[in-house]
């Protein structure tokens, strides 16, 4: 039996190495040391264990974007789309960084980033699970156990935040099989340091967003910025850079063909170990109207900003994330019938079942569980379709406020502990910040034509799943007094009901309270229908999930959790791909970049680059193998979204480049994992040193950053 045990781990962790699947947690990584030792790690894989110690405590995640420390003096690198909300923010008709980029001379010159922006230093992770589950039995049903789930959660938080300038949260693992607890240092002043013009940071564009070849300079920073005793707080004139406790350092030979790559970082969401009917839905009804909606959301933004420059500013960052994730979807969809998904599923489905179903033991333990998914399905299905045409009506900026606003008031009506999760004291601030973006991502007249096509679609629900006491408000206010009457627009105004109690909402005049107000019946009673079919699918799901992790155990798979936001380690290889008809090198180079430029739109490269490159003026930045500059390069890491801006490293764990995207035949490896098309798209560092060198002018940051002697003056 010992034997046959160590057979099937030998067997599991060749799979996991040669495959070079797995977003794997930094607990697991004495698991899977030995693979990547073999793959060419040469740092103590017990390193990558020590959240406390390099590289792993240099990792930081931006809230929704992966970065990393890398001076003594809190320069965190990053990518472009992830300091791009903030390049809009502070840029305007007659300052526009989003064309031109921005460079700080001195720290002085740094910029506050777009308010609600957050520099997370990772402090500890711990299993919870104990904690998580005290209280919770068969006996409850779905909403109350989802309700005991969330009270012991916020339990261990607000223990946890007891210490000073702490953000913590409870992390669901194995479908809630497992909980974990990551502490995070909050750091509350970020400011926009450097990041270069759209013709380096988007050279592109939508046309080449997920594709391959790529010569995208997808780099930016920010600095973290403490109070003089090093507390954290929000931006005041005397706070001074962040020292963090150790900093990635730039490699001074970057990574060639057949190299070790290591990514760390956050990645968001994978959803490779639901039941085949639940991909099957996704597939066949769910992603096809988000990307149609999504298609049509961006076609409307650009209709209704275009030939208006101040109007494009300020809805830039919602378009770009906009068509992204379409783009995204897009490719989920044709990677889906590309790899014969429904048949995979099904056939990995019916190997689990039969699996569960040779001993009378295992259809004891999971047999009702897996009853229970099956019939959840359509239940789930149907809500979450209708979801996504009700949520339409947060486009509708001002809406979306006054739905934010009244809920923080009736919530505060409870104790702190009672409040809805996202609604107590430690909330606050976020609240506040997402409510003052508003300021410089707002105009009336194109969100008024928004909301009219959000409204078009809204209408299509079936009448059971539309808010009669919404509608009826509506059409007693109308659109033109809807945005001429509402006060919502001026900052302080909207800001000042936070501090309002519920009765002040239910008397106002405001149309756009009003709305919010006739909506909050309608959204805590779909609220309470969500929290029991959670509280169901949890209890179902957790024990599926027992009986994956036996079973994948058993045949030698993988068994690392779905991603969900925490910090994870994944790593692979430097390597092109040849498939029948194509071929994709491994790097691309500055004259690829050269031959795309057009000198107009999306190919629209900086004058200096152009110059620069047509001289071969690479300095010390060439790459030896290629014998000229580097722009990006493909590995076989396993990322997905949220791993945007994670640090690649070598062997070393020094920083040789940035993951910043996917290719879109390949991005259906969330769902379930191709290894013969998954690969992840990285910035060379060399890349983006020579920017920062050659064109740019960032002499300040490379010396900061050790790249230059502090005797050399940068060019530009």
């Amino acid at each position: 039996m010992v034997a046959w045990v160590s057979a099937i781990a030998l067997l599991w962790t060749a799979t996991a190495a040669s495959a070079s699947e797995g977003m794997w947690m930094p607990a697991q990584s004495a698991e899977v040391g030995v693979a990547m030792r073999a793959d060419g790690l040469q740092i103590d894989p017990a390193q990558l264990s020590r959240l406390g110690a390099a590289p792993l405590n240099a990792i930081v995640s931006l809230g929704g974007c992966s970065a990393s420390f890398v001076s003594p003096q809190g320069l965190v690198a990053t990518n472009h789309h992830c300091v791009f909300p903030s390049m809009q923010y502070n840029s305007k008709e007659s300052q526009d960084y989003l064309t031109n980029g921005f460079l700080a001379k001195s720290l002085g010159e740094e910029l506050p980033a777009v308010p609600g922006s957050r520099i997370y230093v990772i402090e500890d992770m711990r299993d919870v699970t104990a904690d998580m589950l005290k209280g919770v039995s068969d006996k409850l049903n779905g909403f109350a156990r989802y309700e005991r789930l969330d009270t012991n959660r916020k339990a261990l938080i607000a223990a946890c935040e007891e210490q000073p300038n702490r953000r913590c949260d409870v992390g669901s693992y194995y479908g809630g099989a497992s909980y974990y607890l990551q502490q995070k240092l909050e750091i509350q002043d970020v400011r926009l340091v450097y990041a270069p013009g759209l013709g380096t940071g988007n050279f592109g564009g939508e046309t080449d967003n997920w594709m391959w070849p790529r010569h995208t300079g997808d780099f930016g920073f920010y600095r973290a910025y403490v109070a003089p005793d090093g507390s954290s707080r929000p931006y005041a004139h005397d706070n001074v850079p962040y020292r963090p406790k150790s900093w990635l350092p730039i490699a001074r030979e970057g990574v060639q063909e057949g190299d070790f790559v290591m990514v760390a970082g956050f990645p968001g969401a994978t959803q490779r170990f639901l039941t085949a009917d639940e991909v099957r839905f996704n597939f066949a009804e769910y992603e096809p109207l988000s990307q149609r909606l999504l298609s049509d959301y961006a076609a409307q933004i650009k209709q209704a900003t275009a030939g208006n420059r101040e109007a494009q500013i300020r809805y830039a960052s919602t378009l770009r994330g906009v068509e992204n994730y379409k783009k995204k979807l897009a490719g989920d969809l044709a990677g889906a019938d590309a790899i014969g998904l429904d048949a995979r599923k099904a056939t990995e489905e019916e190997a689990f079942r039969a699996w569960v179903a040779e001993y009378p033991v295992r259809q004891t333990r999971f047999d009702a569980a897996i009853r229970e998914l099956d019939a959840m399905v359509g239940e789930i299905s149907r809500a979450s379709l209708a979801r996504l045409r009700q949520g339409l009506l947060n486009r509708a900026q001002l809406l979306s406020s006054a739905r934010t606003l009244y809920r923080w008031t009736k919530e505060h009506e409870k104790p702190d502990e009672d409040r809805e999760s996202g609604f107590q004291d430690r909330d606050r601030k976020e609240i506040s910040d997402q409510l003052t973006q508003i300021e410089r991502r707002y105009l009336p007249d194109i969100d008024r034509k928004l909301f009219e096509a959000a409204l078009d679609e809204y209408r299509r629900l079936d009448e059971k799943d539309r808010d009669t006491a919404f509608e009826s408000a509506l059409g007693q206010t109308g659109l033109d007094r809807l945005y001429a009457g509402t006060k919502l627009a001026d900052t302080a105004t909207r800001l000042g009901w936070l501090d309002k109690p519920a009765a002040a909402f239910e008397a106002s005049e405001d149309p756009f309270i009003k709305l919010a107000v006739a909506l909050y019946p309608g959204d805590i009673a779909a609220e309470q229908a969500a929290k029991d079919r959670a509280g169901r699918s949890q209890a179902a799901r957790a024990i599926y999930m027992h009986g994956q992790r036996a079973y994948r155990q058993a045949i030698g798979r993988p068994i690392y959790p779905d991603a969900n936001g925490s910090l994870r380690i994944t790593w692979g290889k430097v390597a092109g791909r040849t498939r029948d008809g194509q071929i994709w090198t491994p790097f691309t180079t500055a004259e690829g970049l050269l031959a795309k430029e057009t000198g107009k739109g999306e190919f629209d490269a900086p004058d200096a680059a152009i110059a620069a490159i047509r001289a071969k003026d690479y300095g010390p930045y060439v790459a030896p193998a290629l014998g000229t500059l580097p722009v990006n390069f493909l590995s076989t890491a396993d990322i997905t979204n949220g791993n945007s801006g994670s640090a690649t490293l070598n062997g070393r764990g020094e920083f040789v480049g940035l993951a910043f995207d996917g290719t879109l035949d390949g991005v259906i490896s969330d769902w379930a994992y191709a290894a013969d098309r998954n690969r992840s798209i990285h910035v060379d560092s060399r890349f983006m040193l020579w920017t920062m060198d050659k064109i740019d002018g960032a002499g300040r940051l490379l010396k900061e950053m050790g790249v230059l002697p502090a005797s050399r003056s940068s060019a530009g």
